[in-house]
Protein backbone atom coordinates (compact mmCIF):
# COMPACT_ATOMS: atom_id res chain seq x y z
CA UNK A 1 0.00 0.00 0.00
CA UNK A 2 2.61 2.63 1.10
CA UNK A 3 4.36 1.71 -2.40
CA UNK A 4 1.54 2.36 -4.32
CA UNK A 5 0.79 5.50 -2.75
CA UNK A 6 4.40 6.68 -3.21
CA UNK A 7 4.19 5.93 -6.78
CA UNK A 8 0.82 7.79 -7.29
CA UNK A 9 1.99 10.48 -5.40
CA UNK A 10 5.11 10.75 -8.23
CA UNK A 11 2.52 10.23 -11.09
CA UNK A 12 0.59 13.26 -9.95
CA UNK A 13 3.60 15.24 -9.34
CA UNK A 14 4.54 15.09 -12.97
CA UNK A 15 0.70 15.52 -13.76
CA UNK A 16 1.17 18.69 -11.81
CA UNK A 17 4.07 19.86 -13.74
CA UNK A 18 2.33 18.74 -17.30
CA UNK A 19 -0.86 20.53 -16.20
CA UNK A 20 1.02 24.10 -14.84
CA UNK A 21 2.98 24.20 -17.96
CA UNK A 22 -0.15 23.78 -20.41
CA UNK A 23 -2.12 26.48 -18.06
CA UNK A 24 0.52 29.07 -18.55
CA UNK A 25 1.27 28.13 -22.00
CA UNK A 26 -2.89 29.23 -22.23
CA UNK A 27 -2.59 31.97 -19.89
CA UNK A 28 0.17 33.77 -21.33
CA UNK A 29 -1.01 33.54 -24.94
CA UNK A 30 -0.41 37.12 -26.65
CA UNK A 31 -3.89 38.51 -27.10
CA UNK A 32 -4.08 37.52 -23.41
CA UNK A 33 -1.30 39.76 -21.95
CA UNK A 34 -2.49 42.35 -24.68
CA UNK A 35 -6.04 42.48 -22.75
CA UNK A 36 -4.64 42.45 -19.65
CA UNK A 37 -2.10 45.34 -20.58
CA UNK A 38 -5.17 47.54 -21.72
CA UNK A 39 -7.31 46.25 -18.58
CA UNK A 40 -4.54 47.67 -15.91
CA UNK A 41 -3.12 50.93 -17.98
CA UNK A 42 -5.91 52.29 -20.49
CA UNK A 43 -8.17 50.38 -23.02
CA UNK A 44 -6.79 53.61 -25.29
CA UNK A 45 -3.09 52.26 -25.64
CA UNK A 46 -1.77 51.80 -29.13
CA UNK A 47 -0.26 48.71 -30.00
CA UNK A 48 3.46 50.61 -29.52
CA UNK A 49 2.51 51.44 -26.01
CA UNK A 50 0.98 47.87 -25.14
CA UNK A 51 3.96 46.24 -26.05
CA UNK A 52 6.44 49.10 -23.86
CA UNK A 53 3.62 48.25 -21.14
CA UNK A 54 4.75 44.57 -21.50
CA UNK A 55 8.41 45.26 -21.60
CA UNK A 56 8.39 46.99 -18.56
CA UNK A 57 6.47 44.77 -16.47
CA UNK A 58 8.66 41.68 -17.69
CA UNK A 59 6.24 39.94 -20.06
CA UNK A 60 8.66 39.95 -22.70
CA UNK A 61 10.52 37.60 -21.78
CA UNK A 62 10.94 33.74 -23.19
CA UNK A 63 7.78 31.92 -21.42
CA UNK A 64 10.28 29.39 -20.25
CA UNK A 65 11.89 31.64 -18.17
CA UNK A 66 8.67 33.36 -16.88
CA UNK A 67 7.30 29.93 -15.90
CA UNK A 68 10.75 28.78 -14.44
CA UNK A 69 9.99 32.22 -12.16
CA UNK A 70 6.16 31.32 -11.64
CA UNK A 71 7.53 27.82 -10.29
CA UNK A 72 10.43 28.72 -8.42
CA UNK A 73 13.38 27.24 -9.99
CA UNK A 74 14.36 30.47 -11.51
CA UNK A 75 15.21 33.79 -9.41
CA UNK A 76 12.27 35.64 -9.44
CA UNK A 77 12.47 39.14 -12.04
CA UNK A 78 12.08 42.28 -10.34
CA UNK A 79 10.34 45.56 -11.68
CA UNK A 80 12.40 48.47 -13.12
CA UNK A 81 11.43 51.98 -11.79
CA UNK A 82 9.08 53.16 -14.18
CA UNK A 83 7.24 49.00 -13.77
CA UNK A 84 3.19 49.63 -13.07
CA UNK A 85 2.70 46.25 -11.22
CA UNK A 86 5.05 44.78 -8.16
CA UNK A 87 7.34 42.17 -9.05
CA UNK A 88 6.68 38.66 -7.98
CA UNK A 89 8.76 39.43 -4.80
CA UNK A 90 7.65 42.96 -3.86
CA UNK A 91 5.92 41.56 -0.57
CA UNK A 92 8.59 39.29 0.43
CA UNK A 93 12.17 40.79 1.89
CA UNK A 94 15.10 40.04 -0.36
CA UNK A 95 18.31 40.36 1.14
CA UNK A 96 21.05 40.38 -1.55
CA UNK A 97 20.46 39.07 -4.86
CA UNK A 98 16.94 37.52 -6.66
CA UNK A 99 15.63 35.37 -4.64
CA UNK A 100 13.07 32.37 -5.39
CA UNK A 101 9.26 33.34 -5.33
CA UNK A 102 7.14 30.60 -6.78
CA UNK A 103 4.76 28.41 -5.85
CA UNK A 104 7.20 26.03 -4.68
CA UNK A 105 7.63 28.44 -2.34
CA UNK A 106 3.89 29.14 -1.29
CA UNK A 107 3.98 32.24 -3.54
CA UNK A 108 1.04 32.09 -6.38
CA UNK A 109 1.85 35.76 -7.73
CA UNK A 110 -0.38 38.92 -7.07
CA UNK A 111 -3.80 38.59 -8.20
CA UNK A 112 -4.47 42.44 -10.56
CA UNK A 113 -7.86 42.75 -9.43
CA UNK A 114 -8.09 42.07 -5.85
CA UNK A 115 -4.57 43.60 -5.24
CA UNK A 116 -3.36 41.18 -2.71
CA UNK A 117 -1.80 37.83 -3.01
CA UNK A 118 -2.88 34.89 -5.12
CA UNK A 119 -3.17 32.46 -2.05
CA UNK A 120 -4.58 34.86 0.18
CA UNK A 121 -7.79 35.87 -2.40
CA UNK A 122 -8.18 31.96 -2.63
CA UNK A 123 -8.27 30.81 0.62
CA UNK A 124 -11.51 32.55 2.14
CA UNK A 125 -13.35 31.47 -1.51
CA UNK A 126 -11.84 27.70 -1.34
CA UNK A 127 -13.37 27.39 2.06
CA UNK A 128 -16.08 28.96 1.55
CA UNK A 129 -16.60 26.33 -1.47
CA UNK A 130 -15.71 24.08 0.77
CA UNK A 131 -18.84 23.83 2.64
CA UNK A 132 -21.08 24.03 -0.32
CA UNK A 133 -19.10 20.73 -1.39
CA UNK A 134 -19.34 19.22 2.43
CA UNK A 135 -23.00 19.12 2.10
CA UNK A 136 -23.68 18.47 -1.20
CA UNK A 137 -21.25 15.34 -0.68
CA UNK A 138 -23.23 14.29 1.68
CA UNK A 139 -26.73 13.89 -0.40
CA UNK A 140 -24.55 12.41 -2.87
CA UNK A 141 -23.13 9.69 -0.64
CA UNK A 142 -26.19 9.28 1.84
CA UNK A 143 -29.05 10.09 -0.45
CA UNK A 144 -27.58 8.25 -3.54
CA UNK A 145 -25.87 4.97 -1.51
CA UNK A 146 -28.88 4.44 0.60
CA UNK A 147 -31.40 4.68 -2.29
CA UNK A 148 -29.37 2.48 -4.55
CA UNK A 149 -29.47 -0.25 -1.91
CA UNK A 150 -32.79 -0.03 -0.98
CA UNK A 151 -33.97 -0.64 -4.93
CA UNK A 152 -31.00 -2.82 -5.37
CA UNK A 153 -32.24 -5.69 -2.94
CA UNK A 154 -35.71 -5.35 -4.39
CA UNK A 155 -35.08 -5.87 -7.56
CA UNK A 156 -37.96 -5.60 -9.66
CA UNK A 157 -40.30 -4.53 -6.92
CA UNK A 158 -42.43 -1.21 -6.82
CA UNK A 159 -40.24 0.30 -4.92
CA UNK A 160 -37.40 -0.64 -7.16
CA UNK A 161 -39.01 1.44 -10.33
CA UNK A 162 -39.97 3.82 -8.20
CA UNK A 163 -36.38 4.62 -6.86
CA UNK A 164 -35.15 4.13 -10.77
CA UNK A 165 -37.62 6.59 -12.10
CA UNK A 166 -36.52 9.27 -9.72
CA UNK A 167 -33.22 8.51 -10.53
CA UNK A 168 -33.26 9.12 -14.15
CA UNK A 169 -35.31 12.36 -13.57
CA UNK A 170 -32.51 13.65 -10.91
CA UNK A 171 -29.75 13.05 -13.44
CA UNK A 172 -31.41 14.33 -16.59
CA UNK A 173 -32.06 17.51 -14.73
CA UNK A 174 -29.03 19.69 -15.11
CA UNK A 175 -28.07 21.58 -11.67
CA UNK A 176 -28.94 25.07 -13.08
CA UNK A 177 -32.67 23.66 -14.14
CA UNK A 178 -32.65 22.30 -10.05
CA UNK A 179 -31.89 25.78 -9.31
CA UNK A 180 -34.50 27.48 -10.79
CA UNK A 181 -37.18 24.74 -10.04
CA UNK A 182 -36.07 25.15 -6.87
CA UNK A 183 -36.13 28.98 -6.21
CA UNK A 184 -39.47 29.13 -7.58
CA UNK A 185 -40.54 26.39 -5.42
CA UNK A 186 -39.38 27.73 -1.87
CA UNK A 187 -38.18 30.43 -2.04
CA UNK A 188 -40.71 32.74 -4.31
CA UNK A 189 -43.47 35.52 -2.46
CA UNK A 190 -45.76 34.95 -5.37
CA UNK A 191 -45.75 31.48 -6.33
CA UNK A 192 -44.68 27.56 -4.84
CA UNK A 193 -45.08 26.81 -1.22
CA UNK A 194 -44.45 29.97 0.43
CA UNK A 195 -47.43 31.92 -0.06
CA UNK A 196 -49.58 29.22 0.77
CA UNK A 197 -47.17 28.47 4.43
CA UNK A 198 -47.71 32.19 5.40
CA UNK A 199 -51.55 32.44 4.69
CA UNK A 200 -51.84 29.01 7.23
CA UNK A 201 -49.34 30.98 9.55
CA UNK A 202 -46.76 28.71 9.27
CA UNK A 203 -44.11 30.59 8.04
CA UNK A 204 -43.70 35.06 9.37
CA UNK A 205 -41.21 35.49 6.65
CA UNK A 206 -41.83 36.57 2.95
CA UNK A 207 -40.36 33.27 1.46
CA UNK A 208 -39.73 29.86 3.12
CA UNK A 209 -36.19 29.80 2.14
CA UNK A 210 -34.07 32.58 0.56
CA UNK A 211 -33.55 32.58 -3.07
CA UNK A 212 -29.56 33.70 -2.33
CA UNK A 213 -26.42 32.63 -0.76
CA UNK A 214 -24.98 35.89 -0.19
CA UNK A 215 -25.76 35.76 3.39
CA UNK A 216 -23.86 32.14 3.76
CA UNK A 217 -20.78 33.52 3.31
CA UNK A 218 -20.88 35.30 6.94
CA UNK A 219 -23.13 32.61 8.72
CA UNK A 220 -24.62 29.38 7.47
CA UNK A 221 -28.39 28.35 8.15
CA UNK A 222 -31.01 26.52 6.45
CA UNK A 223 -32.61 29.61 4.84
CA UNK A 224 -29.58 30.61 3.40
CA UNK A 225 -27.86 27.66 2.17
CA UNK A 226 -30.75 24.84 1.58
CA UNK A 227 -31.28 25.60 -2.03
CA UNK A 228 -27.78 26.03 -3.57
CA UNK A 229 -27.13 22.48 -1.55
CA UNK A 230 -29.82 20.69 -3.36
CA UNK A 231 -29.24 22.03 -6.54
CA UNK A 232 -25.82 20.64 -6.69
CA UNK A 233 -27.39 17.54 -4.81
CA UNK A 234 -30.66 16.57 -6.74
CA UNK A 235 -28.25 16.60 -9.78
CA UNK A 236 -25.59 13.74 -8.51
CA UNK A 237 -27.39 11.81 -6.41
CA UNK A 238 -29.27 10.03 -9.55
CA UNK A 239 -26.65 8.80 -10.98
CA UNK A 240 -24.78 7.36 -7.65
CA UNK A 241 -28.26 6.07 -6.86
CA UNK A 242 -28.00 4.28 -10.37
CA UNK A 243 -24.43 3.20 -9.92
CA UNK A 244 -24.95 1.43 -6.74
CA UNK A 245 -28.50 -0.10 -7.32
CA UNK A 246 -26.88 -1.99 -10.39
CA UNK A 247 -23.96 -2.98 -8.34
CA UNK A 248 -26.19 -4.01 -5.28
CA UNK A 249 -28.16 -5.90 -7.78
CA UNK A 250 -25.12 -7.87 -9.23
CA UNK A 251 -23.90 -8.87 -5.74
CA UNK A 252 -27.29 -10.30 -4.18
CA UNK A 253 -26.73 -12.60 -7.53
CA UNK A 254 -23.39 -14.12 -6.15
CA UNK A 255 -23.22 -17.39 -4.89
CA UNK A 256 -21.95 -16.27 -1.41
CA UNK A 257 -25.03 -14.53 -0.77
CA UNK A 258 -27.25 -17.83 -1.98
CA UNK A 259 -25.62 -19.85 0.62
CA UNK A 260 -26.00 -17.29 2.75
CA UNK A 261 -29.83 -17.25 2.78
CA UNK A 262 -29.92 -21.01 2.61
CA UNK A 263 -28.02 -20.67 5.81
CA UNK A 264 -30.93 -18.84 7.29
CA UNK A 265 -29.74 -15.49 7.91
CA UNK A 266 -31.49 -12.35 7.52
CA UNK A 267 -31.84 -9.76 4.59
CA UNK A 268 -30.38 -7.03 7.03
CA UNK A 269 -27.47 -9.41 8.08
CA UNK A 270 -26.99 -10.63 4.78
CA UNK A 271 -26.84 -6.76 3.13
CA UNK A 272 -24.98 -5.48 6.39
CA UNK A 273 -21.87 -7.64 6.74
CA UNK A 274 -21.72 -9.97 3.30
CA UNK A 275 -23.46 -7.78 0.31
CA UNK A 276 -22.39 -4.07 1.11
CA UNK A 277 -18.60 -4.31 1.42
CA UNK A 278 -18.15 -5.70 -1.98
CA UNK A 279 -21.49 -3.73 -3.59
CA UNK A 280 -19.79 -0.16 -2.23
CA UNK A 281 -16.73 -0.81 -4.55
CA UNK A 282 -17.81 1.13 -7.60
CA UNK A 283 -19.82 3.59 -5.95
CA UNK A 284 -17.00 4.99 -3.70
CA UNK A 285 -15.14 5.34 -6.97
CA UNK A 286 -17.96 7.07 -8.61
CA UNK A 287 -18.18 9.31 -5.64
CA UNK A 288 -14.77 10.27 -5.49
CA UNK A 289 -15.36 11.44 -9.11
CA UNK A 290 -17.90 13.67 -7.88
CA UNK A 291 -15.08 16.29 -6.74
CA UNK A 292 -14.27 17.60 -10.48
CA UNK A 293 -17.48 17.84 -11.11
CA UNK A 294 -18.71 19.91 -8.15
CA UNK A 295 -15.81 22.11 -9.09
CA UNK A 296 -17.86 22.63 -12.28
CA UNK A 297 -20.96 22.49 -10.71
CA UNK A 298 -20.13 25.13 -7.98
CA UNK A 299 -19.49 27.86 -11.10
CA UNK A 300 -22.82 27.84 -12.04
CA UNK A 301 -24.59 27.68 -8.42
CA UNK A 302 -22.37 29.80 -6.88
CA UNK A 303 -23.04 32.72 -9.93
CA UNK A 304 -26.97 31.95 -9.50
CA UNK A 305 -27.35 32.44 -5.51
CA UNK A 306 -24.28 35.00 -5.69
CA UNK A 307 -22.37 32.89 -3.03
CA UNK A 308 -18.78 34.35 -3.74
CA UNK A 309 -17.01 31.17 -3.63
CA UNK A 310 -14.10 29.46 -5.56
CA UNK A 311 -16.54 29.04 -8.14
CA UNK A 312 -17.25 32.96 -8.62
CA UNK A 313 -13.64 33.81 -8.23
CA UNK A 314 -12.76 31.55 -11.36
CA UNK A 315 -14.86 33.75 -12.68
CA UNK A 316 -13.72 36.78 -12.01
CA UNK A 317 -10.71 35.64 -12.77
CA UNK A 318 -11.16 35.05 -15.89
CA UNK A 319 -13.78 37.66 -16.84
CA UNK A 320 -11.00 40.36 -15.61
CA UNK A 321 -8.41 38.44 -17.39
CA UNK A 322 -6.32 38.16 -13.87
CA UNK A 323 -3.43 35.53 -15.12
CA UNK A 324 -2.08 35.13 -11.52
CA UNK A 325 -5.06 34.46 -10.24
CA UNK A 326 -6.25 32.33 -12.99
CA UNK A 327 -3.11 30.23 -12.86
CA UNK A 328 -3.79 29.63 -9.39
CA UNK A 329 -7.17 28.58 -9.20
CA UNK A 330 -6.53 26.40 -12.09
CA UNK A 331 -3.62 24.77 -9.97
CA UNK A 332 -5.77 24.41 -6.82
CA UNK A 333 -8.43 22.45 -9.08
CA UNK A 334 -5.84 20.18 -10.26
CA UNK A 335 -4.33 19.45 -6.83
CA UNK A 336 -7.98 19.00 -5.54
CA UNK A 337 -8.97 16.46 -8.56
CA UNK A 338 -5.76 14.76 -8.23
CA UNK A 339 -5.74 14.01 -4.28
CA UNK A 340 -9.27 12.99 -4.90
CA UNK A 341 -7.91 10.48 -7.29
CA UNK A 342 -5.30 8.96 -4.98
CA UNK A 343 -8.08 9.05 -2.14
CA UNK A 344 -10.03 6.97 -4.40
CA UNK A 345 -7.72 4.11 -5.70
CA UNK A 346 -6.28 3.84 -1.66
CA UNK A 347 -10.58 3.64 -1.47
CA UNK A 348 -9.89 0.23 -3.19
CA UNK A 349 -7.86 -1.77 -1.24
CA UNK A 350 -9.81 -0.34 2.07
CA UNK A 351 -13.00 -2.27 0.81
CA UNK A 352 -11.88 -4.96 -0.67
CA UNK A 353 -8.08 -6.24 0.36
CA UNK A 354 -7.73 -8.75 -2.51
CA UNK A 355 -7.26 -6.16 -5.23
CA UNK A 356 -3.47 -5.60 -5.94
CA UNK A 357 -2.09 -2.82 -7.23
CA UNK A 358 0.90 -3.50 -10.24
Amino acid sequence: MIGFALRRLGILVLTMLFLASMVFWLTNLPSSLKKMAKSEASVRMSDADVDLWLSQNGYDRPLTARFGEWLGVLPAWQPETESTLPGRCAAVAADGGQPFCGALQGHLGRSTVFDMPVSDVIAPKLAATGWLMLYSMLILTLGGIGLGVVAGIREGSATDRIVSALAIASTATPDYVWAVLLVVTFASATSGVSPILRDWGLIDTPTLLLGTATSAETAIDFRNFTLPVLAIGLYGVGYIASITRASMVEVMKAQYIRTARLKGLGLGRIVLRHALRNALIVPVTVVMLQFPWLLNGVVIIEIIFNYKGFGWLVVQAAGNNDIELLMGCAMVAAVIVLITQLVSDIAYTLLNPRLRFG
